[in-house]
């Protein structure tokens, strides 16, 4: 669970989000540390060398869904995604693909992975990146991605700022 499980999805509050991340501080140097709400226990974001995650969105459980309802789930979540993405592209410019299934596989084979990919894997957001950057002047990339643990667990709509580009291995498989 998140922070954000409940509250509905709103394209003007991802974007508030997102962009207060642009500017906030990240960590200069460090392992990645998921920091969550001290009441709830619920995450709250994930901070590394020289990147922040924050969910953005958390959807219902998936509890007991199948079939078309699971489908209208994912589809759903996309579309959040891809709603902000096209606000995005406006805002930012073209955005470019960085697909996860090289560092996931790398990882499920005992190898090392970029940090921010592993923290983002472990918080089980295992979909492709959208990534923009340089972003604004800023000189950091950003980046929203879906994903989910298991069957049951809510689908997760989340965010990333690095202060380094954000790309695709060269070796990717």
């Amino acid at each position: 669970m998140t922070s954000r499980a409940g509250a509905p999805f709103t394209v003007a509050r991802a974007l508030a989000d997102l962009e207060a991340l642009l500017t906030a501080p990240l960590p200069e140097s460090g392992p990645a540390v998921a920091e969550g709400d001290p009441e709830t226990g619920e995450w709250t974001g994930t901070g590394g060398d020289g990147f922040r995650v924050v969910p953005l969105w958390e959807g219902d459980p998936l509890t007991g869904v199948y079939g078309p309802e699971w489908n209208d789930a994912e589809e759903a979540a996309e579309a959040h995604r891809d709603a902000l993405t096209r606000e995005l592209d406006h805002r930012w410019g073209p955005h470019h693909a960085v697909p996860l299934h090289g560092p996931l596989l790398r990882r499920q084979q005992g190898e090392p992975v970029d940090p921010l990919f592993e923290a983002l894997f472990r918080q089980d957001l295992y979909g492709d990146l959208v990534v923009w950057g340089p972003v604004g002047g800023t000189g950091r990339w950003a980046g929203v991605t879906v994903g989910h643990s298991d069957g049951d667990a809510p689908l997760v709509l989340a965010a990333l700022v690095s202060d380094r580009p954000v790309t695709a291995p060269d070796d990717d498989r």
